[in-house]
Parts: structure tokens; C-alpha cells; sequence
């Protein structure tokens, strides 16, 4: 097979598939989700709740039934806090923000997030959820979240690497991190997404990959990196390790199935009771498996009736069409928007960047996709989509610039279309197109995690107040799931 590089380099490689990466290892642990629930029942200290900071919306499809912030003030943690939940989660959108701003709002956040917890007297950990394909504020986010705590007396002792999301087909093997092309397991420096404008890397061990990203700072030398086997069946080696690490260590053990993070949680469970403190660097299924929730099962459109049936009477004319926004760029979000225009007949309409982007056409070319798009909603649904050819500056900063004003775009055309209909559905496709599509296109500031679409991907979300009370509101990453995806998830919606 050929394969990109990060640096422009393509060779032939020969990569494996699930079975050959594993085949030297022991098998997957027998570890429930039950097991879980009992540590936590049985810790001498209650389990903290954990804030987590999601640097785009899509850490949600991996939990249910949790409380998500797309606020935070003072005022919205005591709101969530007050639902007794195990987590909450925190859109904060970083990943589309320059590291500035990306400080900024994580102080806010954290400081906010302990001030209404000491309030409380409530106990909190704190997790970064971040892309599983390694893209993001690292270390940046660790560290200020580390330096907020500090300054109220906790220390950090350890910061835990898990990106894992197997159901993804993204797993840390060997200490190597990959991403499933296909049917086979690449290491993830040798995919698009080492390529990224913004976040991009060239190494693919996860202790060198914190090397590299923190400009040598943390040597790979540094880097605990528990192998597969001692997750799989040295539970009390694992445990010694996390309590070993101290002055923000970091961590990165090997995580290749459920099972795998059932036994990380378990260890850390045990860590944390004996004093350990931790901030988690975590792909979407971690904080699943640390709270005891079992995966569950993908919503019907009989579950989504009962939420449009919450809607009270809307203000706005309900039309019959569900609107699917479409905002990421990666290869398979394009596949999966052409198989859906292929098996689903949906009135399509094109936000061209080239055109958002230049402030004198801007606004004429938003507004007549606007009410293109109003009036065919009222017959059926409806694709808004920016166009294919992605458009990036000179340098990272550049590029950002150009996201914010693309996404912006976006934002505007969904709240414009929102405020005059009730669809019977938003489907978001992209990380910060779900994120800003909820906060400023629908605002939304509260939301319930209801459940995923597909098994183990792809959020349903239940807002508490703005322009989508009642609307089933869906947060679809850019880089999961087949090229059928999209067709499938669209289906059930219309059903």
C-alpha cells in the first residue's frame, strides 16, 4: 500500500490489520462495566465529579444521559452540578481557537468549575477530551488546567494520555498510536491527520509524540508507557504505576478494546483512592468506561419521537424537513455526504468559502441560501454543505483565521433558517461546526447527552433552553464512522 508521511514523503509500507497488531498479546480482559460501578461504590472517598473540557462536541457520543455546558459561568456549573451526574461536559471548542484564546477560556472554565463546587462542597477531577487522532492544545490544556488547581493547593501527580476510541478503530498498541484505513491499522503519523494545517505531527508513539509536542520539554524517556499486557493481566503493576507518577508525569498505556479501559479505570479508581490527583487527556469512550456506564445501544426513531414529543408548542412554524449541516472537510465526510445525496432525496445548498471569506459578498450569499433553504424545508430535508475545496492561509494562525470565518458563516446561516422555522431535526457533521451550530446558531447553553445514533459514535442532543428545545439535535464527528454513516443516521431521523 502507498502511504503519505507527514513530511510529503510516499512509500510503500506494509501495515496490519486488528488481529496481526494483536496477535503477540493476551486477550482482552473480562472486566464489566458492573465492575466499574462496584469500585466506585467501594472507594473509601466519593468519586470526584469530572469536568470535562471537550475541545469540540463530539466527545459525547461515547456517554448517555449526562449534562453538557456549551457555558461556563459560575451559574451553568451550579445548573449541572446540580443534576447529580457523574460528568459534565464542557464545549469549550478549542480545537478551533488560537493557544491564546485556548488559555483563556480554560482558566475561566476550571476556576469557574471549582468556585461553584466549593460552593457545593463537591469533590471535582478535571479531563481534556480531545481528538483521538491526536490533534489539539497538548500540552497546553493539561498544563493549565495543572497550573488553575494549583493555584487553589492541588497538586497534579500524573497527567493520563488514553486517545483510544476502538470503536473508531483508533488504539495504542506496542506504545505506537494507529487509526484503522480501511481494514488496516496505520500509524496515526502516517495518516491525513498528521497533515493537519494546525495541529499537525510527524511521530506516531505516543511518548515520542509528547516530545515532539512539547518541544523537548518532556523527554519520550520520561513517558510511562504500560504495555497491552501488563493492562491486560497485571492489574496490581498498573495500579503501582499510576501511583508512582508524581510533578505531572504523564502516562500513556495501551488501549485496545473496552475491556482495556474497564482495567485502566479500575487501576485508576484505586490510584485516586489512595491519594493520587490526575488530569486525563482522554479520547471519547474513556470517561464511559471511568463512571461505569455500559455502551449503549443506538437510539430509535422511536426515541427520538419521545424527545420531539417534549417540545411543547413552538413559536415558530414546524416544517416537515430536518436541516444536516455539513461543515467538516475530511475524505470521508465528503464520502458520506455523497451517499447520502445518493439514497436520500434532500434539497442541497452550498455555502462557498471562497465567498464567506470576502467581506463585500458575504452577506448576500448567506442570505439567499437562507431562504433557499426556509422554502424548500417547508417540502422536505435539506443538506447545507461548504464547499468541498478546503481553503487553508499561509501558516497555522492563517488557517485558523479562515476556519473561524467559515464557521461563522455556518453559524449565521443556521440561525437565521432557526429563527424562522422549526425543522423536524439538526443533524451538525464536523467538531466545530457541531459546537458553534449548537451554542451560536441554536443557542443552546444546557443541554442532556441522550444517546449515540450508531454504536458507540454520533451524539443526540436534548437542549434546555434556545431555538432547539424540542428539536432532536445531532453531533456527528467529521472522521468516523463508513461512508453509509450519514445515509443511516438521516434515515432514522426521517422515519
Amino acid at each position: 500500500m502507498l502511504c503519505a508521511y507527514a513530511n510529503g514523503d510516499v512509500k510503500e509500507i506494509v501495515v496490519p490489520m486488528y488481529e496481526e497488531l494483536l496477535a503477540l498479546y493476551p486477550p482482552s480482559p473480562s472486566f464489566t462495566a458492573d465492575d466499574v460501578r462496584t469500585a466506585i461504590k467501594a472507594r473509601q472517598h466519593p468519586d470526584p465529579v469530572f469536568i470535562v473540557l471537550d475541545d469540540d462536541p463530539t466527545g459525547t457520543q461515547s456517554v448517555t444521559d449526562l449534562p453538557v455546558l456549551m457555558a461556563w459561568d459560575v451559574e451553568d456549573f451550579q445548573w449541572a452540578l446540580a443534576e447529580h451526574a457523574p460528568a459534565i461536559y464542557v464545549m469549550t471548542n478549542s480545537r478551533s481557537l488560537d493557544p491564546h484564546e485556548a488559555r483563556r477560556i480554560t482558566i475561566e472554565a476550571v476556576t469557574n468549575a471549582v468556585s461553584a463546587a466549593q460552593d457545593l462542597d463537591v469533590t471535582l477531577a478535571f479531563a481534556t477530551r480531545s481528538d483521538s487522532t491526536l490533534r489539539g492544545h497538548f500540552p497546553l490544556e493539561p498544563d493549565t488546567i495543572a497550573e488553575v488547581l494549583a493555584s487553589f493547593g492541588q497538586n497534579v501527580d500524573g497527567v493520563v494520555l488514553v486517545p483510544a476510541f476502538p470503536e473508531a478503530g483508533r488504539i495504542t498498541v506496542g506504545g505506537t498510536h494507529y487509526a484503522r484505513v480501511g481494514k488496516d491499522y496505520l500509524p496515526v503519523s502516517q495518516t491525513e491527520f498528521a497533515r493537519d494545517a494546525t495541529f499537525g505531527y510527524k511521530t506516531s508513539p505516543l511518548s515520542e509524540w509528547v516530545e515532539e509536542k512539547t518541544g523537548g520539554a518532556i523527554p519520550a524517556s520520561t513517558v510511562s508507557t504500560p504495555s497491552l499486557t501488563k493492562v491486560r493481566t497485571d492489574p496490581e503493576g498498573l495500579a503501582g504505576d499510576l501511583s508512582s507518577l508524581a510533578n505531572r508525569q504523564v502516562i500513556a498505556p495501551d488501549i485496545a478494546a473496552e475491556e482495556d479501559l474497564r482495567a485502566l479505570s479500575l487501576a485508576l479508581i484505586r490510584a485516586e483512592d489512595q491519594g493520587q490527583h490526575f488530569i486525563y487527556r482522554v479520547g471519547p469512550p474513556f470517561m464511559r468506561t471511568r463512571i461505569g456506564q455500559e455502551p449503549r445501544a443506538p437510539l430509535t426513531s422511536q426515541d427520538v419521537m419521545r424527545i420531539r414529543d417534549t417540545s411543547g408548542t413552538p413559536q415558530r412554524p414546524t416544517v416537515p424537513g430536518g436541516l444536516v449541516v455539513v461543515g467538516s472537510h475530511v475524505a470521508l465526510t465528503t464520502s458520506q455526504l455523497d451517499d447520502l445525496r445518493s439514497h436520500v432525496e434532500l434539497a442541497r445548498f452550498e455555502i462557498d468559502v471562497a465567498t464567506v471569506i470576502d467581506p463585500d459578498a458575504r452577506e448576500k450569499h448567506i442570505q439567499t441560501v437562507v431562504n433557499e433553504a426556509i422554502a424548500a424545508l417547508r417540502q422536505g430535508s435539506v443538506i447545507i454543505n461548504t464547499s468541498r475545496r478546503l481553503v487553508v492561509g499561509a501558516g497555522a494562525d492563517e488557517s485558523l483565521d479562515i476556519s473561524r470565518r467559515v464557521s461563522d458563516a455556518v453559524v449565521e446561516t443556521i440561525h437565521r433558517i432557526v429563527e424562522e422555522v422549526v425543522p423536524r431535526f439538526v443533524v451538525a457533521k464536523g467538531g466545530s461546526t457541531s459546537s458553534d451550530g449548537a451554542a451560536r446558531g441554536l443557542d443552546i447553553r444546557h443541554a442532556r447527552c441522550i444517546g449515540p445514533m450508531l454504536p458507540g459514535i454520533v451524539s443526540l442532543w436534548a437542549a434546555q433552553d434556545g431555538l432547539a428545545q424540542g428539536v432532536p439535535y445531532i453531533v456527528f464527528p467529521g472522521n468516523v464512522g463508513t461512508s453509509a454513516s450519514l445515509t443511516e443516521v438521516v434515515r432514522t431521523l426521517e422515519r
